[in-house]
């Protein structure tokens, strides 16, 4: 287990709160006003996390392989800086772009600190797909920043990331691989207030989660897929605790 650091783990407390992405985001947006650098301290527990799962005594992160499957939104930024941080901590990170673009300075971050962000404009993305299954099954841990709070009242995965997952599940190695899949926020695929989920979704040995849990991951389907629930504290938590939960547990 992790140690708490100022964080909670959802699964093992005695009372978790859950919360609607509206929610989440309504408590942000003062912050984001006035300038806080929510990301930065999403991507910095995100890498703290990432980094206690895959060392132990005897393997330093200089050791691990970390593959991110980057979106297109705030939840791939979060997951581009996270791989910007154990990049600079030592890990071998391959990044994978799954959306139609990258959080440039995410992505910028991330190169400059020594990730291998692969190029989705010198091939096919069936040669893509091939590249991602190879590197997520070298890997440690995957993680899954390709869809967060921001989908639509229809969380299915599309396009190239949904590609990726349903060849990653597919693929007779990968459950074999050992690799732990990190979910940013919650599992791509989830709906972040009903725990809804597509038949296409990465389960989740680990959410990390910010802020609050959302209502999706303590319930429905997602609370199967969610896997333990980390919850780094951003500096929202106090706008929340003045609401009213969807669930409660």
């Amino acid at each position: 287990m992790f140690p708490l650091s100022g964080r909670f783990l959802a699964r093992g407390v005695g009372h978790v709160r859950g919360y609607s992405a509206e929610q989440i985001r309504g408590a942000e947006r003062a912050h984001l006003e006035a300038g806080e650098p929510l990301m930065a301290r999403a991507a910095e527990g995100l890498a703290d996390a990432v980094e206690g799962l895959v060392t132990r005594p005897g393997r330093p992160l200089r050791t691990s392989h970390v593959c991110v499957l980057a979106g297109s939104g705030d939840n791939g930024g979060d997951a581009l800086y996270a791989a910007a941080a154990l990049a600079a901590r030592g890990s071998s990170v391959t990044v994978v772009p799954v959306g139609s673009r990258l959080h440039e300075g995410g992505r910028t971050a991330a190169e400059v600190a020594g990730a291998t962000v692969l190029d989705r404009t010198s091939g096919s993305d069936e040669d893509l797909v091939r590249r991602a299954v190879e590197a997520a099954i070298r890997s440690d841990a995957v993680v899954d920043g390709i869809i967060g709070t921001g989908t639509s009242a229809d969380p299915s995965l599309r396009g190239l990331g949904r590609a990726v997952v349903v060849a990653l599940l597919s693929e007779p190695r990968w459950a074999g691989s050992g690799a732990a899949v990190v979910a940013v926020d919650l599992p791509s695929g989830v709906h972040p207030d009903t725990g809804a989920a597509d038949d296409a979704v990465l389960p989740a040995d680990l959410t990390v989660t910010f802020g609050g849990a959302k209502a999706g991951l303590l319930q429905g389907t997602g609370a199967r897929l969610a896997g333990r629930i980390e919850v780094v504290p951003i500096g929202i938590e106090e706008d929340l605790e003045a609401l009213t939960p969807v669930v409660e547990t």
